[in-house]
């Protein structure tokens, strides 16, 4: 076995992370001193959430050590964005007209510009040109079914059971919620596995592989939940090339830059200069990203709030419970922390951009499917980023290595 299928060789983060005494190294370890022994890359972690140093050693160090101020206040400067977002499309009135002109691959402009800025650095870390090797090894293709399981099965169900709980009595806010319960995250995803010391490789295993399943599976999942469950018989236009595009535009111009600019620079440079210089704006795209999200939809919000409370009450219970209950799964499997972390926030996570893309597409910005899709981020932003601190609380509590 050469030095880089060593490199990526997933058993040991996948199984014997409960219970056990011994540290035993996941992906991101082996990566991390992959890297070093390639010419000092330690210090290409630190300008995103965490350090290397932190995610080696997450049981004994405390949480917030190492973190950058961006990343200290987190939840803070997450807040005050939402609340920036709100005021903004609130009060100033041309403000959500303006947000919405201009569409990339479905998406208005200045969110898809906040969304490539977010997703770029984190992509661009992860080794694709070794994928290859974790596709050889079973206990890939056991992570990889588990998450089919949660993802387009469980999740899905559950969406759909509480949306009926809770608006029996309002389609139209019943089935936006279906929709954000069908679009599964293959972008903030990337960014609270990292937060939360998870494994990259998989979580950009599992995000391609969504990827491509919500290539195939939004539209007919879409006709199945709101046509034959819900009994809409208005055909929703949720078509094939919107998605294609939208997955093909987000996560091809990492993957072409590592391909391509990685062998020009070099490893080493690629890693302590590039990488290093690009990490800090992820963070910084997402906060973008709840700005522009919530200024150009802040104004339903505020004269909506019977309706955004009725629809925020089935997402909290959604959030917390396909969470909990991946964690629990995943411990009482014997999978390592950073495996499970991984499961859990795609698990939990929601491809709301492309939920608010169709349904506003769909049936208008206007829409009481649009307001719903819009709740979406509101709660889960928060909801998950809380969860971050929780499930490191939870590995220091149960030792739980891997």
């Amino acid at each position: 076995m050469d030095t880089t299928e060593k490199a990526v060789l997933p058993d040991e983060s996948v199984g014997g992370g409960r219970g056990s005494n011994e540290k035993r190294p996941g992906l991101s370890d082996r990566k991390a001193e992959s890297v070093q022994g390639g010419g000092g890359g330690g210090d290409v972690e630190n300008g995103m959430a965490h350090a290397d140093a932190v995610k080696g050693d997450g049981d004994d160090v405390p949480v917030l050590r190492g973190l950058s101020i961006l990343d200290r206040f987190l939840v803070v400067w997450i807040v005050l964005a939402m609340a920036i977002g709100i005021l903004l499309g609130n009060f100033v009135d041309s403000v959500g007209p303006s947000l919405q002109k201009g569409k990339f691959v479905g998406v208005s402009v200045p969110i898809a510009v906040g969304l490539l800025v977010m997703m770029y650095p984190i992509l661009c870390k992860v080794r694709y040109e070794t994928l290859h090797l974790l596709l050889r090894h079973r206990q890939l293709w056991i992570q990889i079914l588990v998450s089919f399981v949660l993802n387009w099965i469980l999740a899905p169900l559950l969406m759909v059971g509480l949306a009926w709980a809770f608006l029996p009595d309002r389609p139209d806010l019943r089935e936006g919620l279906i929709y954000v319960g069908i679009a599964r995250c293959i972008a903030m995803v990337l960014i609270w596995n990292d937060l939360a010391n998870g494994d990259p490789e998989y979580c950009a295993v599992l995000v391609a592989f969504n990827s491509i399943l919500q290539i195939v599976l939004f539209a007919p999942f879409a006709i199945f939940y709101i046509r034959i469950v819900s009994g809409n018989r208005n055909d929703p236009d949720a078509n094939y090339t919107l998605v294609a595009r939208s997955v093909a535009a987000f996560l091809g111009a990492a993957v072409l830059t590592r391909l391509l600019l990685r062998p020009l620079l070099g490893e080493s440079n690629y890693q302590k200069h590039f990488i290093r210089y690009i990490s800090p704006f992820s963070l910084i795209g997402l906060l973008y990203t709840i700005i522009v999200l919530f200024a150009s939809q802040g104004h339903r919000v505020v004269h909506s709030i019977t309706s955004v409370l009725r629809v925020a009450a089935p997402l909290l219970v959604y959030f917390i419970t396909i969470f909990s209950f991946t964690v629990w799964v995943c411990w009482k499997c014997g999978f390592g922390y950073r495996v499970s972390c991984t499961q859990s926030f795609t698990a939990a996570s929601n491809n709301f951009e492309l939920a608010i893309a169709v349904v506003v597409a769909v049936y208008g910005a206007e829409s009481g499917q649009a307001l719903a899709s819009t709740v979406g981020p509101l709660i889960e932003v928060p909801v998950l980023v809380a969860l971050v601190y929780v499930l490191k609380a939870v590995r220091r509590r149960w030792k739980w290595e891997g």
